[in-house]
């Protein structure tokens, strides 16, 4: 028993979501400055000059409504924006415009698998429009402003307390990202910051009837991360309990590098920020109609995708690659819908070994969801796992016209022939090769082992045939036709 066992860690997350608007929240700034020079993507209205009138982003309204029915939650039918005052250089106005007292989206829930199988159900406080603010960056006693982020819209959703463990935590993290990717809120490249997690983490002795001092880990962008910095506050803030000494409620940074939080400053309180409804911009206000006809453009969700693949029998690693694609997940679900379950199971294991061989199958380095695959045909996909199903191909070779068909090509029944792959399932024309093999002396050891109840030892002479048949034999018939005739 460690002293560890005798606390409980209890998790709230708030993910920042850039939404994947043209445009920034309140000007007509492009909101793309990935390959960008600094403070170059900016209006006068991001600078915060006297005068300037912001005017709301419709399309991160209306991607806001589709986060919702991501979030399982209802959306306002009146929300308001409001001041948010604090005072940063990467903040000209002085204040950021964001939803404290009337957000858009409303209570809701996520259900995120973990590793065992079962899920846990994570409730949403609310989720909130507000504006980015820019970025800083510090070398040594200076620093430098790039204003390219300021203004770009976000909407931050705020969890209930519900989470109790690290691996809670990123499962909660990974399945927040799919469900914004899949319902194309964000492009979803943590890399460049389209999804960042702020960990709120407290610990207290099991069965106490209060929460402890909470410490936030801010702006994580990894599942890895998000797990990692978990696991290191929960056992520094028990070492402290420990030791006798306080938990300080504090935001905290998380160094990659040294897999450790480290202090940055007190966390504030909401009379800090001197609150007050924005004049400039009106109320939004939506009927139930505009909502559900902007909601019913969501396409299927990862809980949806897994539920359809339930007849599959997938393993669950076979899913989770899966769903690092959304065009290969909703390829998976077209084959099952018109040709059933063995050509779907098949094409899916197909894909996911791609995505794994190239990486993506793999949320450890939180790769985006790939929207953008290249075309593959779902007729050609069909035909290639039929003829596999079929036996007119190997499954060797049946897996290289699939990265053929990634690759660009079509037909795989004429790939096939003409790279010399169709089987022969000529009952007669195999037998031949069978008694060719049978009757040669090499073979008699293994014809003795068989008889005497090894059935291994079918493998040699399968391999013998295959060889003769330059790999053209159907294994299965062969394999047959050998125990008929021992």
């Amino acid at each position: 028993m460690s002293v560890y066992d005798d606390y409980e860690m209890t998790i709230g997350i708030e993910c920042h979501v850039q939404l994947a608007t043209k445009t920034k929240l309140f000007s007509r700034a492009d909101n793309d400055a990935r390959d960008k020079q600094p403070t170059t993507c900016v209006s006068i209205i991001d600078y915060g000059l006297p005068g300037m009138l912001p005017i709301l982003n419709k399309q991160a309204i209306n991607l806001a409504i589709k986060a919702g029915k991501a979030l399982n939650a209802k959306i306002a039918n009146v929300s308001r924006f409001d001041r948010k005052h604090y005072f940063y250089p990467d903040l000209p106005k002085g204040y950021q415009t964001t939803q404290m007292y009337q957000p858009i989206i409303l209570a809701g829930h996520v259900d995120a698998p973990l590793e065992d199988g079962s899920t846990v159900r994570v409730h949403i406080h609310h989720a909130h429009l507000e504006e980015d603010a820019g970025k800083l960056s510090h070398f040594g006693d200076h620093s430098l402003v790039d204003l390219n982020r300021a203004g770009t819209p976000l909407i931050e959703i705020v969890s209930e307390p519900d989470i109790h463990s690290a691996a809670g935590a990123r499962a909660y993290a990974t399945e927040l990202y799919r469900l914004m990717t899949y319902a194309g809120v964000t492009h979803g490249n943590l890399y460049h910051g389209n999804m960042r997690f702020d960990v709120n983490i407290s610990v207290a002795k099991k069965g106490a009837s209060e929460l402890g001092k909470r410490a936030e880990v801010k702006n994580l962008n990894s599942f890895r991360s998000v797990e990692r910095a978990a696991e290191y506050e929960f056992k520094r803030q028990v070492d402290l309990l420990e030791s006798g000494q306080t938990v300080v409620q504090e935001t905290r940074g998380w160094d990659d590098d040294k897999q450790i939080t480290t202090s940055q400053r007190s966390k504030e309180d909401a009379q800090d920020y001197r609150y007050m409804p924005d004049a400039d911009i009106p109320p939004v206000v939506l009927s139930d109609e505009e909502i559900a006809s902007i909601q019913s453009e969501v396409p299927m969700l990862p809980a949806q995708y897994r539920e359809s693949w339930d007849s599959l029998q997938l393993d669950k690693s076979v899913v989770n690659s899966l769903l690092a694609n959304q065009n290969y997940a909703r390829i998976t679900t077209e084959i099952q819908k018109k040709s059933g379950d063995a050509p779907a199971r098949r094409v899916a294991h197909w894909f996911a070994s791609a995505l794994v061989a190239d990486g993506s199958g793999n949320d450890e380095d939180a790769t985006p969801v790939d929207n953008t695959a290249p075309f593959v045909s779902i007729e050609d996909l069909t035909t290639l796992a039929k003829m596999t199903e079929d036996s007119e191909i190997s499954s060797t070779n049946a897996k290289e016209l699939f990265n053929e068909l990634l690759s660009g090509a079509t037909d795989p029944q004429e790939l096939a022939k003409s790279k010399n792959m169709l089987q022969v399932s000529d009952e007669g024309a195999i037998a031949a090769i069978v008694d060719e093999v049978l009757n040669d002396p090499a073979s008699a050891a293994s014809i003795a082992d068989i008889k005497t109840g090894k059935d291994k030892a079918i493998g040699y002479l399968v391999g013998q045939i295959m060889k003769k048949s330059q790999g053209k034999a159907n294994p299965a018939m062969a394999q047959k036709l050998i125990k008929e005739k021992i």
